[in-house]
């Protein structure tokens, strides 16, 4: 470093100054270096190219002992797993504005404390689309977007394109838009409907994937439409803060039919559910199928004998051990039923790779983990949902392939569930279910992330994460989201919990005793966590 000649003092003085500033550099010097490695490594093992944005302060004080503080760099930190928290549902409100914003600010700077690598948002066509056909409203999600950057978070958007309200979890109602909403009631074969003519407005049926249904425009060009103007409003943030965009491909956003509806009691677990290929675009897609291959008379309609939503397996003839579905025609309806679901998915999901490319957001698709008969021959809850999954026949694989074909991370829920915690009569498997999509991931090659599928904040949950984390027990998760941020989130023992499972998760869940891993109460937890900013976390997400 060099030194101006006015320098005052005596030689002596000058020569320890000199020193002390050397040393001062040598040190910062040192910081520098472990900031660029432990860069090198997250940028190696992420399943996303982690960017380096905050070159322009690295030289800061304040941003290495933020980067620093309680890391060290791990050159085996290839089962690393990113933690992401999903924001309410309610995050942006009917008007289009960011809700609550100050609780919100003050929600996000506890979970950077915390560890968390970021969070997760829906932007609901039902909210940025509500004002007519291609009049998009992104204010309340970009004014998140800043908030979310500011207090150094990542981003995963999820394309909602589905109704919020009559699911397990769903605590506001966010119908389709208004003009949408008006199309359907002029043509009610737009949604899904089942074998007694009872309509859910949930989603688009994808009967009609390819028909200009919605004022000139067909379902696939609506949606690629609002996933361009998405693009083009946050190009600027786009594979930096927006590191994932999960495109919805069916109610939930989850890539399947609404055969489990909540809404009004129509279904209660664990019942098998039913059909929803009642629709005219449905049907006529069956009876071409049927007449394909001469046999028009499988194609009049769906299984007469598949029974109603909460009935069991074996009260019906189609799903019952030795049933209808493992007949001729029940596995020619059941391909062409599965075969729809996949036909939608790639539709959909050619349009966002082609809209995103370049971007460097990566893409993520859901699939549902309907665990309940997982345990039964025929898997009736999985069939009605539209996978092909029985005991002689892998509904996952295919699927894993068709987003693995286009780069996707497939998504998958029920991750913190146990068999043993599972009522018995419901012949659940949620820990076989979650091997055989890790294994089909695995075979195809495709990226896992995970979720779960309740609000939990029990240590057994977290640990059962950690388990199928791992890479070791299969196809290791390259993400998880949890489900989901609120005043509880926050609560003593429960946020102690969580912030444990983020730093474990972070050593690749190896881990996996939650109980008295941070008791001493460190830096880990402390964070905001101290006098009155703990009241300020707990009102955070709350609201």
């Amino acid at each position: 470093m060099k030194w101006e000649k006015k320098t005052v003092g005596t030689s002596e003085e000058r020569c320890a100054m000199t020193g002390v500033h050397q040393r001062h550099s040598l040190l910062l010097l040192q910081q520098i270096v472990e900031v660029l490695l432990l860069q090198i490594v997250e940028a190696k093992n992420s399943s996303h190219v982690t960017q380096l944005s905050r070159e322009k302060t690295l030289f800061s004080d304040e941003t290495i002992g933020e980067t620093l503080h309680g890391i060290s760099v791990d050159w085996e930190a290839s089962s690393r797993v990113p933690v992401f928290v999903m924001l309410p549902l309610d995050t942006v409100s009917v008007g289009g504005n960011l809700n609550k914003p100050r609780a919100m600010n003050t929600s996000l700077a506890a979970l950077k404390s915390a560890g968390v690598e970021g969070v997760m948002v829906d932007a609901w066509w039902g909210l940025v689309e509500k004002d007519g056909p291609l009049k998009y409203n992104w204010e309340g999600y970009y004014e998140l977007v800043q908030m979310v950057q500011k207090h150094g978070l990542k981003l995963q958007v999820v394309m909602s394109f589905h109704q919020c309200g009559g699911n397990v979890g769903d605590s506001c109602s966010i119908p389709l838009p208004p003009w949408v909403l008006e199309e359907i009631s002029q043509n009610p074969d737009l949604v899904y409907t089942d074998r007694s003519g009872q309509r859910n407005p949930e989603y688009i049926s994808w009967g009609c994937d390819s028909l200009p249904v919605l004022r000139g425009r067909t379902p696939i060009q609506v949606y690629s439409d609002y996933m361009r103007s998405f693009r083009e409003r946050f190009s600027d943030y786009l594979g930096g803060v927006i590191v994932e965009v999960q495109v919805g491909m069916g109610p939930c956003g989850e890539l399947r039919y609404p055969s489990y509806p909540e809404s009004n009691g129509t279904w209660r677990f664990p019942g098998i559910g039913e059909f929803q290929c009642y629709d005219k675009y449905m049907r006529s897609s069956l009876e071409a199928s049927a007449e394909a291959i001469g046999k028009t008379e499988w194609g009049i309609s769906g299984p007469h004998d598949s029974g109603h939503y909460n009935q069991f397996p074996e009260d019906t003839g189609f799903f019952r051990r030795d049933g209808t579905w493992k007949t001729e025609y029940g596995q020619f309806f059941l391909e062409w039923y599965s075969a729809k679901l996949i036909e939608h998915g790639d539709r959909i999901l050619a349009a966002a790779e082609s809209i995103f490319r370049g971007t460097g957001a990566k893409l993520s698709g859901k699939v549902a983990g309907i665990h309940w008969h997982y345990r039964t021959r025929s898997h009736a809850a999985e069939l009605t949902a539209g996978y092909y999954n029985t005991r002689n026949h892998d509904g996952y694989l295919p699927i894993a392939r068709m987003l693995g074909k286009r780069g996707v991370v497939l998504n998958f829920t029920c991750m913190e569930m146990r068999d043993g915690e599972q009522p018995e009569h419901a012949n659940c498997s949620p820990e076989g279910l979650v091997r055989q999509v890790k294994t089909a991931t695995m075979t195809s090659r495709t990226d896992l992330a995970g979720e779960n599928a309740l609000e939990r904040y029990d240590e057994g949950a977290y640990g059962q994460v950690m388990a199928t984390s791992r890479s070791d027990s299969g196809n290791g998760l390259s993400a998880f989201t949890y489900l989901r941020m609120n005043k509880r989130t926050f609560e003593g023992e429960n946020w102690r919990h969580l912030m444990t499972f983020v730093k474990n998760m972070s050593e690749g869940g190896r881990n996996l005793r939650l109980s008295e891993y941070d008791t001493g109460r460190t830096n880990l937890y402390v964070g905001l966590m101290d006098g009155d900013q703990n009241v300020k976390a707990k009102e955070a997400a709350g609201n």
